[in-house]
């Protein structure tokens, strides 16, 4: 059925507009470009640098000089006259200088003890020795050295002098050295993965850094077809998503690999919704561990890995903290659920 306005239209389909455009006059295509902009005035079609007309009527003065453009600041600002101020400032103090209070000093009065005369006849011919021992008994070890306190307490108790302090010490600091470098060797490891070495069952290249990316993808497609690795680790070594979307690609092949570890990488939402589609069909993977990475991965990569988790029964360990509260329950009970079908064909099987 054809719209009633659009019969009237089918006459103007063989119009040239540039032909049309091309015999406007000067004022005709100002006037034209008016009409225009009173229809749509935001002009979305255009690209957002061209939606303002220019309306500049000046000539361009030439070249960007920026040493004369800053003289020529500086001499309007020089010759600016200063806004005169309303009240002009004077050094006049107003209100009342702060004075501070005086503290009272306290002072304190002797006090006069006296004592019995036979008690300070005792103390008055008493010897050096005697008076040490006697304050090392009343406890006045500030008044006594280290070695008279040692005579008068530790000698009763079997302490030598040199073991015996009153010092109180800290506790010495044990230093912690760095964890030695992966003994890894990159290449070689490729290699045997490549030539699928029944001795190789598991691969561990955490923390070596300079593992160019090209590299990591060949790990990825060497993995595809071999039959021995069963935990593949590559935790802090700068992978990105190509490599996490080569590891998706392996995924879907391989059929021996147990454990798979990419932790603290700069992997992003793109190359875990990548590894999430891979899982769905994998049925040999029951450990991984992807935390740690230089962005968070989002609310939706967090609701698709809880989705495949409910889909894929095999996973028993996933390694990842949640920061969503409903993906995060449904992946605990996804994973619980895993492992209590584990436990019930396990007590099955022993039946």
């Amino acid at each position: 059925m054809t719209l009633p306005f659009r019969k009237d239209l089918d006459k103007y389909k063989d119009l040239d507009e540039d032909e049309i455009l091309g015999k406007l006059s000067e004022e005709e295509l100002k006037q034209l470009e008016t009409v225009l902009d009173d229809l749509d005035p935001e002009n979305a079609l255009l690209p957002a640098g061209f939606r303002q007309k220019d309306q500049t009527a000046k000539k361009a003065s030439g070249p960007f000089d920026r040493e004369r453009l800053l003289a020529y600041l500086e001499k309007q600002a020089l010759e600016h006259k200063d806004r005169e101020d309303y009240v002009p400032f004077t050094r006049e103090k107003k209100g009342k200088v702060f004075i501070p209070k005086q503290k009272p000093v306290q002072s304190y009065a002797e006090e006069k003890f006296a004592l019995d005369p036979e008690l300070e006849e005792a103390l008055t011919s008493a010897t050096d020795t005697e008076l040490g021992d006697l304050a090392a008994i009343l406890g006045m070890s500030n008044l006594i050295t280290n070695n008279q306190f040692c005579d008068v307490v530790g000698s009763s108790n079997g302490i030598d002098k040199d073991s015996f302090s009153n010092i109180v010490k800290g506790e010495r600091m044990l230093p912690v050295f760095d964890e030695p470098p992966n003994p890894t060797n990159v290449e070689e490891t490729l290699q045997r993965i490549k030539d699928n070495d029944p001795r190789l069952v598991e691969v561990n290249l955490n923390n070596i850094k300079n593992i160019p990316i090209p590299t990591l993808k060949e790990f990825a497609k060497a993995l595809e077809t071999n039959m021995h690795v069963k935990n593949f680790s590559l935790a802090a070594t700068r992978s990105n998503d190509p490599v996490a979307v080569a590891l998706a690609d392996m995924l879907r092949v391989n059929t021996k690999l147990k454990s798979l570890n990419i932790e603290s990488n700069f992997i992003t939402g793109v190359g875990i919704l990548a590894l999430v589609d891979a899982l769905k069909d994998n049925e040999t993977l029951t450990e991984i561990k992807i935390d740690n990475q230089r962005q968070q991965l989002g609310t939706l990569a967090e609701v698709e890995i809880a989705k495949m988790l409910e889909e894929n029964t095999k996973i028993l360990k996933f390694g990842y903290h949640f920061t969503q509260q409903g993906p995060r329950a449904r992946a605990a009970a996804a994973i619980t659920k895993n492992n209590d079908l584990v436990r019930k064909r396990r007590v099955e099987g022993d039946n």
